[in-house]
């Protein structure tokens, strides 16, 4: 087909414009112009993606990946009139950031760098997702990673479910265990494997105080305990096993719920991490667990 030679720099134009726009990662509202940010406090190093829109990316421990970056963190609110909106879910409609506030040892940053080390650091983020108000503050110190999540809404709106503290563990993770404080003997445990029989099932589906998970390759375990949480809504703990993409930890509310009028609801969770050889890293989890209720 033979192409005038008046329009040919419109089709080259639009070509390439096309093209730089398929190549081109999502960028949010705000933030600073940097792809990634990696912050490392003691053992603990997290990764930071400006294309999730300034949502953990991994979670290292001494120096070894806990959680893959292929995956969506944070919160994420599902709709029934559209499916999901939050986090690094963009096929329906961004998350619509507010303000970004960076602090590393207790002295806020306005320029971030790609790399940050000290003692302790915390990001105070705030955004809206249609009618709710969502502030997510993340923060490392002591070797531990907090994370806190407050929702509000002024209008009622139903939901299929929203998603907190979601942590995409690696597919490599084998084996998990959770547990109520006020049953300690009665965990819940078992393997996390790749056979086509437990491909996509979920794990736990129930409230639990805390949950861990075992990753061999690096000897190292990771411990989760809820610290707050409002009774409205509900919340149980589930594990997705998606073999050879992650073994995803969700806490899961609002399943199929309509959030009241006025709400305003917190939760705020603590993950901390540990070494441990197959045989002992349940006993060596139980007590990280037990030390975790005081943080």
């Amino acid at each position: 087909m033979l192409v005038s030679p008046h329009i040919l720099p419109l089709v080259l134009g639009l070509a390439l414009t096309g093209f730089v726009t398929a190549k081109e990662p999502f960028k949010p509202n705000l933030g600073p112009e940097l792809p990634r940010i990696t912050v490392t406090c003691g053992d603990v190093t997290l990764l930071l993606r400006q294309a999730t829109q300034w949502t953990p990316g991994r979670i290292d421990f001494r120096g070894k990946p806990m959680t893959t970056e292929s995956s969506a963190y944070g919160t994420v609110f599902s709709f029934p009139d559209v499916g999901f909106i939050g986090t690094a879910h963009l096929e329906n409609e961004p998350e619509k950031l507010q303000s970004l506030d960076f602090f590393l040892d207790d002295k806020k940053i306005d320029a971030p760098t790609a790399e940050l080390k000290g003692s302790a650091f915390r990001l105070e983020r705030k955004s809206r997702i249609r009618s709710f108000d969502l502030t997510n503050v993340t923060e490392i110190k002591d070797h531990r990673m907090y994370e806190t999540t407050t929702v509000h809404t002024a209008e009622a709106v139903p939901l299929k479910l929203v998603y907190h503290f979601m942590h995409a563990w690696r597919p490599t993770v084998s084996a998990f265990l959770a547990g109520n404080d006020a049953l300690p003997e009665n965990t819940i445990s078992g393997p996390l494997r790749d056979e086509t029989e437990v491909a996509r099932k979920f794990y736990i589906n129930e409230r639990v105080d805390w949950m861990a998970v075992y990753e061999p390759q690096s000897g190292q375990f990771a411990v989760s305990r809820l610290l707050q949480a409002p009774e409205q809504g509900g919340h149980i703990a589930t594990i997705w096993n998606v073999p050879g993409t992650y073994r995803k930890f969700y806490l899961k509310c609002f399943e199929g719920k309509t959030v009241p009028t006025g709400f305003t609801g917190t939760w705020r969770m603590v993950t901390a991490f540990g070494s441990a050889t197959p045989e002992t890293w349940e006993s060596a989890a139980r007590t990280l667990a037990a030390k975790l209720q005081k943080p």
